[in-house]
């Protein structure tokens, strides 16, 4: 009888213990890091920029909290097009991961890309990149997928990773445009928010 409410009180704790344990979100990824570098190609010629872009909201591809650690001096020979100045991140958390073919994301601690020009940052800054793909490549459309953030538990970091995990559901920002009006990003949340709503009504519309 002792051995059976032993075992019994011993099923409960393991139940208890389980159903205790926080359930990860999307965006909570673990990853054991390498030591390569992943290039990140920089589509200057897209209209918009940011983790809001599109009608209702384009997918994001890759998405990472990272440092500067490597700026070099920006190069206006390679061509008239837009000044080339590279740099590196060392990713400390990653949020998103879509695979885009043959260059998708597979565990590299840096990403090196050449559209810091006009940033204003510098090495040491904390940063958040957004990036989407194109051609079969994670790509970075311009200067607002790359936001200098304070920390990696900054506020703006609590909203993207809330979208995330809403699989892109922008009216789950609401509450959060004076955040992302830091970067001047909030009139592309409320375009997309509409976009969504609107979506949303035409569907309960025509059912």
């Amino acid at each position: 009888m002792k051995l059976a409410t032993r075992i019994l009180t011993m099923v409960i704790s393991i139940l208890v213990l389980f159903g205790c344990q926080t359930k990860k979100s999307k965006s909570d990824i673990e990853i054991a890091f390498t030591r390569d570098t992943l290039d990140v190609g920089y589509t200057y010629w897209w209209p918009q920029s940011g983790p809001f872009i599109g009608d209702c909201g384009e997918e994001l591809s890759l998405v990472f909290v990272g440092i500067l650690k490597q700026l070099e001096k920006p190069n206006k020979n390679a061509g008239p097009l837009y000044t080339v100045q590279e740099g590196i991140i060392e990713i400390e958390k990653v949020f998103k991961i879509k695979e885009v073919g043959r260059d998708s994301y597979a565990n590299q601690k840096f990403v090196r890309t050449d559209c810091f020009y006009d940033l204003g940052l510098q090495i040491g800054d904390t940063v958040s990149v957004s990036c989407y793909d194109f051609e079969d490549a994670y790509s970075i459309p311009g200067g607002n997928s790359i936001l200098k953030i304070r920390s990696f538990d900054d506020p703006i970091i609590t909203s993207l990773r809330n979208y995330i995990d809403s699989d892109q559901n922008p009216v789950k920002l609401k509450k959060d445009s004076l955040l992302w009006r830091t970067f001047e990003l909030d009139k592309d949340l409320s375009h997309i928010i509409t976009c969504h709503e609107q979506s949303k009504d035409s569907v309960d519309v025509s059912k």
